[in-house]
């Protein structure tokens, strides 16, 4: 008989291990739903300081309004109310660069220079070297830099400062965390305008740092975004607004003449 083990839930006819504890005496009501999260992604139980940071970057990404995200999974929803998984699926589906993506491409960036580097800076001045160096190369490759920039919080996301308050108080300011500080305080010489280190990117700097799998980070924020879609839903059944989204583009469109696209053009 095929063997396929894992160190995740078990069942046998009396009981339930996960993680290898037992669920209902060891799990239950012991453990809190973000830490099971991340012991369950990385097989080891995180401190009392890892499971508050990593709560904090869930409850920093759960929900943001009327995000594209938040929009189809209420119209979806209207669309078919007997399908409240196709709803969060919907909502789901659309994380990706622009929205909720953010938060792994930045972890991904800050990783690939951290990685490159060996050591790395010991003080504020070594940073700042390290990300000019960094700023500059994105520069002149004409790429955009993962987690700078928001289209509301242009003076400063309110969510950065505090997450970098919290890995300080629990010891957990590591070098993803560093350099993406450090990117905030030299990208104006090079970018000759000041742009704010976004939410969705210190996020990213911090589940880096926590040492979770790059692979799984835009996972973590679906995970937080799950919960906001949740919540989405069930305003949407105090307070409907998805039929009146949907009036409103359905009702207010304007024919015009066919445009087809030049052959050839590129249009990404």
């Amino acid at each position: 008989m095929p063997e396929y083990p894992t160190a995740l839930g078990a069942s046998t006819p009396t009981s339930i291990t996960l993680l290898g504890h037992d669920l209902a005496s060891e799990v239950m009501g012991e453990v809190g739903f973000g830490e099971l999260a991340f012991w369950l992604a990385t097989q080891r139980r995180p401190s009392p300081g890892e499971t508050r940071v990593f709560e904090a970057v869930l409850a920093a990404l759960a929900d943001h309004g009327f995000t594209p995200t938040a929009i189809v999974t209420r119209l979806t929803y209207l669309s078919a109310p007997d399908s409240v998984q196709g709803a969060l699926a919907a909502g789901l589906l659309g994380g990706g660069s622009r929205f909720l993506g953010v938060t792994e491409d930045c972890g991904r960036f800050l990783h690939e220079v951290v990685a490159a580097h060996d050591p790395l800076p010991s003080d504020d001045a070594g940073w700042d070297e390290l990300a000019l160096q960094t700023v500059r190369a994105r520069r002149e490759q004409r790429e955009l830099i993962p987690g700078l920039g928001h289209h509301v919080h242009k003076d400063g996301d309110p969510r950065t400062p505090r997450l970098f308050e919290i890995a300080a108080e629990e010891g957990l300011l590591g070098p993803h965390l560093s350099l993406f500080a450090a990117i905030g305080r030299v990208h104006p010489a090079v970018l000759n305008r000041t742009l704010p280190l976004n939410g969705a990117g210190v996020c990213g700097a911090a589940l880096a740092d926590l040492g979770l799998p790059l692979e799984l980070l835009r996972g973590f924020a679906l995970l937080a975004r799950t919960a906001g879609l949740i919540g989405q839903l069930a305003e949407e059944l105090r307070r409907p607004v998805a039929n009146e989204i949907f009036l409103s583009v359905d009702l207010n469109n304007k024919p015009i003449p066919p445009e087809p696209f030049p052959p050839g053009e590129s249009h990404g």
